[in-house]
């Protein structure tokens, strides 16, 4: 084994979703799922280029905030793109999950900018997370949100009151 300095991970800062078009993924984040927009901006340069490996692009890219959560949406200009996007299922692919009040509803509401479930919503069928739905649900650039719903807590009635 390695020797390891004293570091330590303070805390995660945000995460990231390239994106074909930074307009139409501003409207879902924002309209759709009720994201604020932070900011605004461009990068290209050198700059870019050593932080990801992008030579020679630009970069047009937004922040927004939804659920104390702070998402970088980043929309590539000047590279070659895949043809086809990554899967959930591909090594290196990851996703973010959200809390949700009401599973269906969302659904349905974010299928109107192009997100597909990838089938019905599942309970978990046993451990801290029993009855808490959840499915995955894919944009049209690729990026992958995983939903989840927790089982609605019923209230007890104390009968000695």
């Amino acid at each position: 084994m390695m020797g390891h300095a004293n570091i330590q991970v303070q805390r995660a800062d945000h995460v990231g979703f390239a994106v074909a078009s930074l307009d139409e993924s501003l409207r879902f984040w924002v309209d759709g799922l009720g994201a604020r927009l932070v900011r605004t901006g461009e990068m290209g340069g050198e700059f870019l280029g050593q932080v990801t490996g992008a030579h020679g692009a630009r970069v047009r890219l937004a922040i927004v905030s939804l659920a104390d959560q702070t998402i970088e949406l980043l929309e590539y200009q000047g590279l070659d793109r895949p043809s086809a996007p990554a899967k959930p299922f591909d090594p290196g692919f990851a996703h973010l999950a959200l809390v949700v009040d009401d599973i269906d509803a969302l659904l349905a509401r974010i299928a109107a900018y192009g997100w597909k479930a990838q089938g019905t919503p599942q309970p978990i069928a046993s451990g801290a997370r029993a009855g808490t739905r959840v499915i995955y649900a894919v944009g049209p650039d690729g990026a992958t949100i995983e939903f989840m719903q927790p089982p609605l807590v019923k209230a007890t009635t104390d009968p000695t009151s």
